[in-house]
C-alpha cells in the first residue's frame, strides 16, 4: 500500500513540475550569467536543499507522535475526556495545559477520524483510523535523526533553471516558498539538470542571516546550519524534552524554591514551602529551609529513551529521596514525578541582579502602568479585581483604577531580611491588594510577587500597546461593532442561551457595555495584553454580576476575524471553557 501511495504522490509532482517547463516549445541559448554551474537533481547540495524546504510535522507531535507529517487544520480530539477543535498551532497549547492541570492522572488523547495529513513532500493523505496513522507514524525516525534539516530556511522568491544535457536552458521557474520549492525538486528526473540564480539569501535559526553565491557556499552553509538548534521532534508542545548537558546547565542556573511536595499520596507543602534549593556543579545540593538551616545533599541527572531524569539524595531530608521523572518543564518551573502519589513542583528563583536594586525596580514600576493578571489574598483568589490599572508614581502615590472609579494608596519598595524585594502597598479602600509584597519574578513585561497564600501577577501596559502588532489589530476588530455571544460552554455546559437578547459594545477607555436590545443596562472592564509566559489574553471583568460575572476572566486568544472571536479558558482541573463572540 505505502509503495502506491507514494506512486501516486509522485506521480502528481512531476505532473506538476512538467507545467512549469512545457510551455517552452524549443531550447534557450543562454550564458551561464549570474547563475552557478548546472547540478543534477540527485547531487549532494540538491538533497540537502530538499531537506531543508521539507515540511517539518514535529510541531504537533503531541497529538501525532510523529515529525515526518503533520495533521491538516481544523480537526477534533478528546482529551481527558473533553472535546476540542483544533484550528491552529496556538490551540495546541490548549492540550499541554490540560495535561499539565492535574499532575497524577493518566493523559489520554484521542483523535476524531478521519483526519488530513501533510507529508515531508507537502503532499496529501487522508487516514481513516488509529492504526493506519499508527503505522505511519512508526515509519518515521525521531529525535531530531530525521532528514529534515529546520535549523536553517531559504528567503524567498527564488528563481531556479532547468537544462538540457548540453547545458542548454529548458525551463525557469520562480518559487515562493519551501512548498513550491519541495514539490519543483520532486518532479526532476535524478540525472536532470537545474541551476539557482545567485545570490541566494538564507535565516538561521536564531534570526541571523547568511548570502550565499554558489553552489559551494550553499551547501557548505547547510552542512553548518545542520545540527546547531534542538530540532524538537519530541512529543511535548512545551518543549520538555532535555539533554543531560541542558538539564544540567538549568539546574545549576538559579535556585530553585519548592512550592509543592507530595509523598506516598501524602501532601507535605506546608512542612517544606518555600524552601530554598541550591544545585551545584559538582553534585552537592544545598537547601535552605524557612528558619535558614542549609541541609546538604546530592543530586545527579539521567537521559533515558522516556525522558530526563534527576535522582536526590539526603540524609535528612527524605521526603526529596527518590529518582523523579521530568514531567514538565515551562518558564522557570520544573514539575517531577515519580510514580502515584510523588510529586515535587519547583520554580526557579533567580537571585537579583546588583543593578536591579530597589531603585531599578521603583523604576520600572514608574515607567508604564501595571494591569492585575492575578491576585490572591489570603488563599482566596480575588477575581474582581482582574484587568484593574495600577500607576506608580513618583512621590510614593499609588493608583489603582477600573476606569470608572479611582483608588489612591501608598507604595514603597525595601528589602526584606532574606535580601528580597518587597513591594508594600497601602489602600485603604482596597484591602484586597494591601500587603507586603516579595518579588519572586521580574522580566520585560510581567512582574510576579508572591508568599503563601498571597500572589499578585501584574502585566505591564506602555501607551496601550501600541508595539505589540497584535494589541492593536484586535482592540479594532473589537471596537468596530456590536457583538453577542455565539457560544459559551462552562466547563462543557452549554448556557448560550442565558446570553441571548444581549449585545457589547467595546470603548477606547476599555469599558465594554452590555445592552438588551436598545438599552445598555452593564458596564464592565476589558482589555487586550500579552502575558510573557501565556501568550495574547483577553481579558473581560464584569464584577459580581450575577450572570455576566461568569464571563469574567483572563481568556486565550485561539482565533479572530471581522466578524468572530474564539476565547478559551482551561481552569486548574483542566477543564476548558470556551467564548465566542459574533457579529
Amino acid at each position: 500500500m505505502k509503495k502506491f501511495l507514494n506512486y501516486l504522490m509522485y506521480a502528481g509532482l512531476f505532473l506538476v513540475a512538467l507545467n512549469f517547463t512545457s510551455c517552452q516549445e524549443e531550447f534557450e541559448e543562454v550564458s551561464m550569467g549570474g547563475q552557478e554551474e548546472p547540478i543534477t537533481a540527485s547531487s549532494s547540495t540538491a538533497q540537502l536543499i530538499t531537506q531543508t524546504v521539507s515540511n517539518d510535522g514535529s510541531f504537533d507531535n503531541i497529538v501525532d507522535g510523529a515529525s515526518c507529517f503533520d495533521i491538516r487544520f481544523p480537526y477534533t480530539v478528546e482529551v481527558n475526556g473533553l472535546e476540542i477543535t483544533i484550528n491552529s498551532k496556538e490551540d495546541l497549547r490548549l492540550i499541554e495545559e490540560i495535561f499539565d492541570a492535574i499532575d497524577d492522572d493518566e493523559d489520554i488523547l484521542e483523535i476524531l477520524f478521519p483526519i488530513t495529513i501533510t507529508l515531508a513532500d507537502f503532499s496529501e493523505v487522508v487516514i481513516n483510523g488509529p492504526e493506519d496513522l499508527r503505522e505511519l507514524a512508526e515509519a518515521c525516525i525521531e529525535g531530531g535523526g530525521d532528514d529534515d534539516i529546520e535549523c536553517i530556511d531559504f528567503v524567498y522568491p527564488i528563481t531556479l533553471f532547468t537544462f538540457n544535457v548540453n547545458e542548454e536552458r529548458t525551463g525557469e521557474v520562480t518559487v515562493e516558498s519551501d512548498k513550491e520549492l519541495r514539490r519543483f525538486l520532486a518532479g526532476l528526473e535524478d540525472d536532470d539538470l537545474v541551476s539557482i540564480d545567485f545570490p541566494v539569501t538564507l535565516v538561521l535559526f536564531d534570526g541571523t542571516t547568511e548570502v550565499v553565491n554558489s553552489n559551494a557556499e550553499l551547501a557548505n552553509a547547510i552542512e553548518r546550519a545542520k545540527d546547531i538548534c534542538d530540532e524538537d521532534d519530541d512529543d511535548d508542545f512545551n518543549d520538555d524534552d532535555f539533554t543531560k548537558e541542558r538539564l544540567d546547565n538549568l539546574l545549576v542556573e538559579c535556585p530553585w524554591l519548592v512550592r509543592e511536595v507530595k509523598r506516598d499520596n501524602q501532601d507535605q507543602t506546608d512542612q517544606f514551602f518555600e524552601y530554598l534549593m541550591n544545585f551545584k556543579e559538582d553534585g552537592e545540593v544545598v537547601v535552605k529551609d524557612r528558619e535558614g538551616n542549609n541541609l546538604i545533599g546530592e543530586w545527579s541527572t539521567r537521559v533515558t529513551d522516556d525522558g530526563a531524569l534527576v535522582t536526590l539524595s539526603f540524609d535528612v531530608l527524605t521526603a526529596f529521596n527518590l529518582e523523579w521523572m521530568i514531567y514538565d518543564i515551562g518558564e522557570g518551573r520544573i514539575k517531577l514525578f515519580n510514580g502515584d502519589g510523588n510529586r515535587i513542583i519547583l520554580r526557579q528563583f533567580c537571585e537579583m541582579d546588583p543593578n536591579n536594586g530597589p531603585d531599578t525596580l521603583r523604576e520600572i514600576l514608574r515607567e508604564c502602568s501595571w494591569i492585575i493578571k492575578r491576585v490572591k489574598f489570603e488563599g482566596e483568589e480575588i477575581r474582581r479585581l482582574l484587568g484593574f490599572e495600577f500607576n506608580f508614581e513618583a512621590d510614593g502615590v499609588v493608583t489603582l483604577s477600573d476606569e470608572e472609579l479611582t483608588s489612591t494608596g501608598q507604595w514603597e519598595i525595601a528589602q526584606n531580611n532574606d535580601g528580597i524585594l518587597v513591594l508594600a502597598i497601602t489602600f485603604g479602600e482596597e484591602p484586597g491588594v494591601s500587603f507586603e509584597w516579595p518579588l519572586r519574578d521580574l522580566d520585560d513585561t510581567r512582574l510576579r510577587f508572591e508568599v503563601e497564600g498571597f500572589e499578585l501577577v501584574l502585566l505591564r501596559e506602555c501607551d496601550d500597546s501600541v508595539n505589540d502588532g497584535d494589541v492593536p489589530e484586535i482592540r479594532n476588530v473589537l471596537m468596530g461593532g456590536d457583538w453577542v455571544v455565539a457560544l459559551y460552554e462552562d466547563e462543557g455546559v452549554d448556557e448560550t442561551d442565558n446570553y441571548g437578547g444581549y449585545s457589547f459594545a467595546f470603548s477606547p477607555e476599555n469599558t465594554v457595555t452590555v445592552s438588551e436590545g436598545t438599552d445598555p443596562f452593564l458596564t464592565g472592564l476589558w482589555r487586550i495584553l500579552r502575558d510573557s509566559d501565556e501568550g495574547l489574553k483577553v481579558f473581560l471583568n464584569f464584577g459580581d454580576e450575577p450572570l455576566f460575572g461568569e464571563l469574567t476572566d483572563d481568556w486565550d486568544f485561539v482565533s479572530i476575524s471581522a466578524n468572530r472571536i474564539e476565547l478559551k479558558d482551561v481552569s486548574g482541573d483542566g477543564s476548558i471553557s470556551t467564548l465566542v463572540l459574533e457579529r
